[in-house]
């Protein structure tokens, strides 16, 4: 369960990161360095703006679920850790006796 949960969280952290580049910005586009306006032609003729920010939303919704599932699931008493379970105290060096 947690290697599927990973890698459908690391395939939908690199498309939300492909979706938010893809977006318009407030200067010049991203996606229009690759047709020269084309790409507003591409979604229809309201433009990519609301099907852009959709996906945005839904990826960013499926983001976070994983992130909590695998929380939830790493996080579980009967989890293996890297920590041990006793610290060892440090032990100090002695001082030596000022004059």
């Amino acid at each position: 369960m947690i290697p599927f949960l990973l890698t459908v969280h690391v395939l939908v952290c690199i498309a939300l990161i492909v979706i938010v580049l893809l977006q318009a910005g407030k200067g010049a586009e991203a996606g229009a360095s690759f047709g020269a306006g084309a790409s507003q032609t591409v979604f229809g003729a309201s433009g990519g703006r609301s099907f852009m920010s959709k996906m945005t939303t839904f990826a960013a919704c499926l983001f976070m679920l994983t992130s909590l599932s695998l929380a939830y699931l790493y996080g579980k008493p009967g989890s293996d850790s890297l920590m041990p379970d006793q610290v060892q105290p440090v032990q100090t060096q002695q001082q030596q006796s000022a004059e």
